[in-house]
């Protein structure tokens, strides 16, 4: 695959070094205004690091967007007069529908658009993915892109909006969650450190427990709770507090608003 990642910031250089560690790519072209903050990558010699967005472009099949929203309309009227049937576009930028690419570069071209969170940085991003009716033939392409990056699903695009909350905005609440349950253990009598490492660590096998053996969560609460046991009786103190409805509201919360913004745009 000749791939090109238009604007290498701490997306790109993700996506970059995920292509790098798999051998996905015959050809990898990064692009930055300031290629100086692409110093790591000039020890290997299969990368090209210019500045030049229409050498990567000319060069390349798969193009990867990585920039600022504020920037991407430009870029892509500059690209526009360079673009072939050989290129597939993938966008990472929030906010920047299918529709919209499409007006600028035309119907005819397979476009992508892939929403990865911050958790790409190590590996464990959970990515959302979806195309317009030219690209659902690269969709596959994608998914081996992202899948090494780690975990992909497919999507309409008009679930979009909400899998920013559940997955972007996501990485916030869970943080949030880890952040309690430290706390917690330092008030039981951790230091910080201690706390810390238990939360999170505790957490990390929650998830790959749901992950290796595809069970609800209720299973694997109820092999932890014992009648009269101190886990339900901590669940159902929580429950009374609001634990699971605050949770729902504030991801319902931040959908609303995430909408309103979107309206703002328009």
């Amino acid at each position: 695959m000749k791939i090109a990642i238009i604007g290498t910031g701490n997306l790109g250089k993700s996506i970059a070094k995920g292509l790098i560690s798999n051998n996905l790519t015959t050809s990898l072209y990064i692009t930055k205004r300031n290629i100086k903050e692409l110093k790591e990558f000039e020890k290997n010699t299969n990368i090209n690091i210019t500045s030049d967005n229409k050498e990567a472009v000319t060069n390349s099949d798969i193009l990867i967007f990585a920039v600022q929203p504020r920037h991407f309309e430009n870029i892509l009227k500059n690209i526009t007069p360079l673009l072939t049937d050989k290129h597939t576009l993938l966008s990472t930028i929030t906010g920047f529908s299918i529709h919209k690419i499409a007006s600028i570069i035309g119907n005819n071209k397979p476009i992508i658009r892939a929403m990865p969170n911050t958790a790409i940085a190590v590996g464990k991003s959970m990515t959302c993915i979806s195309s317009n009716s030219n690209g659902k033939n690269k969709i596959e392409l994608a998914e081996t892109i992202f899948n090494q990056l780690g975990s992909s699903i497919v999507i309409p695009e008009n679930q979009m909006q909400a899998a920013t909350v559940i997955c972007a905005s996501g990485i916030a609440f869970w943080m949030r969650l880890i952040r309690a349950s430290t706390q917690a253990a330092i008030q039981l009598g951790f230091d910080a450190k201690d706390a810390q490492k238990l939360a999170m660590f505790t957490s990390e096998g929650a998830a790959n427990l749901l992950i290796t053996t595809g069970n609800h969560p209720e299973e694997e609460i109820d092999k932890v709770t014992t009648p009269k046991g101190c886990t339900i009786e901590g669940l159902n103190e929580m429950e009374h507090k609001g634990l699971s409805a605050a949770l729902i509201q504030g991801m319902v919360a931040s959908y609303n608003k995430i909408n309103t913004i979107k309206q703002e745009q328009i």
